[in-house]
């Protein structure tokens, strides 16, 4: 697919513009009105501009952002040619049935992704012309530099348009999840879970916010960008895991009761990497392999976060580096 559509200009469709551009494709911004998405466009050129000065583009991509995304008089005249459209409104599900429907009956063949991060795919097709052309392709923001892209197809999509999602968003340099229809998806679940125990020891004055915050970064967020939570429980030991539970429980048995997936794997002997068995497969001799890794690449984010230096958040107000 070269011709793309996106409807709704604001930031995060403005960020997907970008990554589609950049990716080689052609796009067509929207909105409510063609003075918005006029105006969109030339915030999109100027922030891109600033990005490629930054360093944070590649050198020429505001020539090639120039080029390729063009601004359209109404959602109808983005969408008419389009091979694949991100519908990417405000969260509010009136919305976007009803820009889902002018999508729909102005293209009756394109694939169609929604952006939401909470509302039902299922209930989003309902509003949709051939639904089974119809799945949930949601980035983050800042979309140009978050890498991954949920895809989240309902019960009638089409095989065909999932593949073809997942192509657009490989090639375009991001990595694509398949997740159910599910509340919450996979991504806003994980987070909100983490944010709502963060929220529960402040409350319980266990730490402040500042506290939790840098702990947070400098522990296990720390290994985040490198392992998700399968991984590095294997690397820790799964029975190791199941210790940890049984002592939460203490305090918490309800909340942190042991999770069935874990007990069973932990009763058939599969402790994970010392084992060879877990939550993900590893082959025993690519261990060591496995190690190095692991030490390179948290060696490799100490140097980074050593470079960057501390957020505005962390750093004394009125410091200049």
């Amino acid at each position: 697919m070269t011709r793309i559509a996106v409807v709704g200009s604001g930031y995060m469709g403005g960020g997907m513009a970008q990554v589609f551009a950049l990716g080689g494709h052609d796009v067509v911004i929207s909105d409510v009105t063609a003075e918005i998405a006029a105006s969109n466009l030339e915030r999109i050129r100027t922030e891109t501009e600033q990005f490629e000065q930054q360093g944070l583009f590649a050198a020429g991509a505001t020539a090639v952002i120039a080029e390729r995304i063009t601004a359209a008089q109404s959602i109808e005249d983005a969408v008419v040619d389009a091979e694949f459209i991100e519908e990417a409104v405000p969260e509010r599900i009136e919305i976007k049935h009803e820009t889902l429907r002018r999508i729909s009956r102005a293209n009756p063949a394109a694939v169609i992704g929604s952006n939401t991060s909470t509302i039902s795919i299922a209930k989003l097709a309902e509003a949709v012309e051939h639904p089974e052309r119809f799945l949930g392709v949601h980035f983050s923001n800042p979309a140009p530099f978050v890498p991954g892209v949920e895809l989240i197809p309902h019960p009638t999509t089409a095989e065909s348009a999932i593949v073809a999602a997942e192509a657009l968003i490989v090639g375009s340099g991001k990595i694509g999840a398949r997740v159910k229809d599910a509340t919450g998806f996979v991504l806003n679940r994980l987070q909100y879970a983490l944010f709502h125990e963060a929220t529960q020891l402040v409350d319980e004055g266990v730490a402040t916010p500042e506290d939790i915050d840098a702990i947070v970064r400098s522990t296990f967020g720390f290994r985040l960008p490198f392992f998700g939570p399968f991984a590095i429980a294997d690397m820790a030991g799964l029975d190791v895991y199941a210790f940890c539970y049984a002592s939460l429980q203490s305090d918490f048995p309800e909340r942190f009761a042991t999770p069935a997936i874990l007990a069973e794997r932990i009763e058939r002997g599969e402790l994970g990497t010392k084992t060879g068995a877990g939550f993900r497969a590893i082959e025993p001799e690519r261990i060591p392999e496995l190690v190095a890794y692991r030490n390179r690449a948290y060696a490799k984010m100490k140097e980074l976060l050593d470079e960057l230096g501390p957020s505005p958040f962390d750093e004394p107000a009125g410091k200049v580096r």
